[in-house]
């Protein structure tokens, strides 16, 4: 007690979600603080001799000079133990399910409830040997969390010796569930670890990513690949559809465990979120999606200082599950609003601004956030990977704002969204010019050993189709459509069906919402395959105009509604039509 009495303070400044207290020589940089009467949570951001500034989490009105301040002695931290798999928390890991059913549909101030129930029994099925030395990351057991997480209760970072005693049975987070003689004396375990959410967990190894984070969406998976482990940003004006690919992601991203970060979005967005996840299936099992999912929502209209601490939640959860093994995708949706709050409080503190009223340090938080993400050999020494996928709001689409600049200097996949796509209504409206992809020639040799010896060159052949048409495009607008030679226009119409026919995704449709690898590959040598066929058609003496006009067209643009069961011979009819019609 004597050490709380110690570090208690006295507020002496409110100036929105920053308070300022005095008598706080005792505290330390992003310790945990009780604010006011009503014990608001709040996080120490600077110190000046005994005087704290504290972003606070919580709505601050109210708030006078006088009133009390008491650190916890401790930096803000998750909980972390079987129980976090469907559930839904705020910013600072509040559960709102469960503060719906106490308070109503919005949190009060000051509401203290647990993020992990306490009270819940899970099954803890023992797995290492009583008497075996143990290390940091070692799997002690196993509870079924859901029917899709095998949840490993692992030896905490810090921790070594001699397992004494491990219990097998029905046990709450909280009860001891072994007894491992370190060099200090013995120490307890419990399923319940806490984690604080600015320091990243501890692997023994960064490895290079190699496999694909296939997604199900060919624009990405065909041209802007994201590696496993990897990073990627989607930066677009608003109504570009970001939040769209953001949940085909999360829904569709091959990935073992989905985490979700809406920070600083609308609140009807994340509703879409809540009540579509129940009820999608994941794809591999059938089971609903949100039986491998987490949701950090924080709306717009929450306090704008947990916009900063829901990114970190999000991404310490998710490090938790590496370690386990497991293949994260981790969505933030958007730092844009992350990076609003830390300009918020970053003027609040009256520190000197960089470009666009940002602080300075901005490039440097974000690639804190960023440099988290990759494929690691754990401490137990399995192989887990998390890939971090944030959206960018740039005001206006501008894309020389400074979040998306520093962004594109940390990350490597540039999904580049675009205004006159989304106006066209092509979606997704990644504009294939703009984008690009560093995991591109590495995730070739995946694709060309995995899906077909000819995917690379089948993309090159499109890649360069769709810039050659960029380059008539200027030729059609300035001589007109005529000037061009048939050549040429076979080429136009042919990179339209790439756009159209490939490009262009249906995401609320039941087929098109989700294509595998094979039938990507087939549908893009299917308009190739024309391409070429009507090439040799033209030399022989076929006419242009009567190729556009052949039935089988129609069949190469409904072939993306082709169910997966009957991909094989439908593509090869297709095939066999346009060589019978250009006969």
């Amino acid at each position: 007690m004597a050490n709380i009495a110690q570090s208690q303070g006295t507020i002496i400044k409110v100036s929105g979600p920053l308070v300022v207290a005095k008598g706080m020589q005792d505290a330390k940089m992003y310790d945990v603080v009780k604010v006011g009467k009503q014990q608001l949570v709040g996080e120490i951001i600077e110190m000046r001799n005994d005087q704290a500034s504290i972003q606070v989490y919580e709505e601050t009105s109210g708030l006078g000079p006088g009133e009390i301040v008491v650190t916890t002695g401790e930096p803000l931290s998750v909980e972390l133990a079987p129980g976090l798999m469907r559930s839904i928390y705020d910013g600072i890991q509040r559960p709102l399910d469960k503060i719906r059913s106490i308070a109503g549909d919005f949190i009060p101030r000051g509401i203290q409830v647990p993020s992990i129930d306490r009270e819940k029994i899970w099954q803890f099925v023992p797995v290492a040997a009583v008497g075996s030395e143990v290390k940091p990351g070692q799997t002690l057991g196993t509870v079924q969390e859901t029917v899709l997480v095998s949840h490993k209760i692992m030896v905490p970072p810090g921790v070594s010796g001699n397992l004494t005693w491990l219990f097998s049975g029905d046990a709450t987070v909280v009860e001891p569930i072994a007894r491992i003689q370190t060099a200090q004396g013995e120490k307890e375990i419990a399923m319940l670890q806490l984690w604080p959410v600015r320091r990243p967990r501890p692997y023994q190894q960064k490895l290079t990513p190699s496999e694909p984070l296939t997604s199900g969406q060919r624009v990405i998976d065909m041209f802007f690949p994201v590696a496993k482990g990897g990073t990627a940003c989607v930066p677009g004006p608003f109504g570009s559809g970001k939040t769209v690919v953001q949940h085909q992601l999360a829904k569709w991203a091959e990935a073992q465990i989905i985490v979700y970060v809406g920070c600083g979005e609308r609140g009807n967005e994340m509703t879409d979120v809540l009540l579509e996840f129940p009820e999608l299936k994941d794809p591999t099992s059938g089971e609903p999606l949100m039986e491998r999912t987490v949701l950090i929502a924080n709306t717009s209209n929450m306090p704008v200082a947990a916009r900063e601490a829901s990114i970190y939640t999000g991404i310490t959860i998710a490090e938790y599950y590496r370690d386990m093994g497991y293949s994260i995708a981790l969505m933030a949706d958007s730092t844009s609003r992350w990076a609003e709050a830390l300009r918020e409080m970053s003027g609040r503190l009256e520190e000197m601004p960089g470009e666009e009223g940002y602080p300075a340090y901005l490039g440097s938080r974000l690639a804190e956030f960023y440099e988290r993400a990759g494929k690691v050999v754990t401490l137990g020494g399995s192989e887990g990977s998390l890939s971090a996928i944030g959206a960018v709001s740039p005001p206006g689409g501008d894309l020389s704002e400074p979040v998306t600049q520093s962004t594109l200097r940390i990350v490597k996949v540039f999904w580049a969204l675009a205004a006159r796509l989304a106006e066209a209504r092509h979606f997704p409206a990644i504009d294939w010019l703009q984008s690009y992809s560093l995991y591109s020639d590495r995730m070739d040799t995946y694709f060309d050993r995995h899906v077909n010896a000819e995917w690379s060159d089948s993309r090159r052949d499109a890649m360069r189709l769709l810039q050659r048409e960029a380059e008539l495009d200027e030729i059609v607008r300035l001589v007109g459509l005529d000037a061009l030679s048939p050549s040429d226009r076979l080429t136009l119409e042919t990179a339209k069906s790439i756009r159209e026919d490939f490009l262009h995704q249906n995401a609320f449709h039941e087929i098109d919402t989700y294509t595998s690898l094979k039938k990507q590959y087939r549908m893009l040598h299917l308009i190739l395959f024309f391409y070429r066929e009507s090439e040799q058609a033209m030399a022989g003496g076929f006419a242009l105009e009567k190729i556009l006009k052949l039935p089988v067209r129609v069949e190469i643009a409904r072939a993306k509604y082709i169910p997966e069961k009957d991909l094989d011979p439908a593509f090869d009819a297709i095939e066999s039509h346009i060589q019978a019609q250009l006969k």
